[in-house]
């Protein structure tokens, strides 16, 4: 999509910290970390949000998910993480391209959820 900020990052258009790539995904750092670890993992195919994927974005969510944990390591945060994929309106997702949040550090990283 040509409007989109991840699409301008997969295409070199926007620069962006790279930790990890290749011929599917793209993993960077968060320009606005909430942790020490802050990486984003994204396809490099458009996808909307985890709303749409189709049985074909299978593979690309299961990298997206086998390499979280070297990708977290590598980035600092050996004794675990958390990854987070927000979705919609509702979970807040703020780009809308696909991408899992690859959050942690040296300390835990807090509660899940607010208790409503």
């Amino acid at each position: 999509m040509s409007d989109c900020i991840f699409c301008k990052i997969v295409d070199g258009k926007i620069p962006a910290a790279k930790v990890f790539e290749d011929d599917d995904i793209l993993a960077f750092k968060d320009i606005s970390p909430a942790r020490p670890v802050h990486v984003l993992v994204i396809p490099k195919k458009h996808i909307t949000s985890l709303a749409t994927v189709s049985p074909e974005d299978s593979p690309i969510l299961g990298k997206i998910l086998a390499k979280a944990n070297e990708i977290a390591v590598a980035q600092g945060s050996p004794d675990g993480f958390r990854v987070i994929i927000n979705t919609g309106r509702v979970g807040q997702q703020e780009v809308p391209h696909l991408h899992a949040h690859i959050v942690g550090g040296p300390d835990p990283v807090g509660p899940m959820l607010k208790r409503i």
